[in-house]
C-alpha cells in the first residue's frame, strides 16, 4: 500500500493563499506580497516574507522499497505583507534573499535526505530528525539574518549577506529541483 503525505512548515493557510515555487532566476516584485495584514511586531518592519517548504513522499509497506521524497521551496502570497508607503527596491532584495534563503536549507535538506534514505525504513528511522534539524539550522539562519541586518537597514551587513546567500546557492546547486 502507498501512502502520500504532505507537510508543511512556517506556513499557515497553505491551502487558502496562492504560493510561488522558487525558481532560479525569478524573482519576487511587490505585486506578490498580497496581505493586507501586518502580523509581526516593530515599526521597523517595512514588509514580511512568509516561506518555507513542502514536502510528499510516497512509500511502499514493503521497508525495503524505495521511497520518494520530493521537496519544494514556497512564497506564500497571501500571508506576505508590504508597507506600501515604505516599500523600495532595496527592501525588495532583502525579502528575496529570504527566498534564496529558504531555497537554500531546501537544497540542504534534499542533499541529506538523498545521502541517508534509500528506502521506507530509512525514511521511518531517520527523516523526522533530519528534517527537525535542517529546520532548527534554516530559522536560526534566517533570525540572525534579520537581526544583523537589522532587517536589511545595514547595507554593509546586508551585502555581506547577499555574497553569503549566493554562494551557498552554488555550493548546493546540486540539490536545486530541475
Amino acid at each position: 500500500m502507498k501512502g502520500v503525505f504532505v507537510a508543511c512548515f512556517l506556513i499557515s493557510n497553505i491551502l487558502f493563499g496562492q504560493k510561488i515555487n522558487w525558481e532560479e532566476g525569478k524573482k519576487l516584485n511587490w505585486s506578490n506580497f498580497k496581505s493586507k495584514v501586518n502580523n509581526q511586531r516593530g515599526d521597523n518592519v517595512v514588509a514580511y516574507t512568509n516561506c518555507g517548504w513542502t514536502y510528499s513522499y510516497v512509500k511502499s509497506s514493503n521497508p525495503k522499497a524505495p521511497v520518494k521524497i520530493t521537496i519544494q521551496t514556497i512564497f506564500n502570497e497571501n500571508q506576505s505583507w508590504k508597507d506600501v508607503k515604505r516599500i523600495n527596491d532595496y527592501v525588495l532584495l532583502h525579502e528575496q534573499k529570504h527566498f534564496d534563503v529558504a531555497e537554500v536549507f531546501a537544497r540542504k535538506l534534499r542533499k541529506e535526505v538523498s545521502e541517508k534514505i534509500k528506502n521506507g525504513a530509512d525514511f521511518d528511522r531517520y527523516f523526522k530528525t533530519i528534517y527537525n534539524t535542517i529546520l532548527k539550522e534554516y530559522q536560526d539562519f534566517q533570525k540572525t539574518y534579520d537581526g544583523e541586518t537589522r532587517n536589511g537597514m545595514v547595507e554593509e551587513k546586508q551585502a555581506e549577506y547577499n555574497r553569503i546567500i549566493a554562494e551557498q546557492l552554488e555550493n548546493y546547486k546540486n540539490y536545486k529541483t530541475s
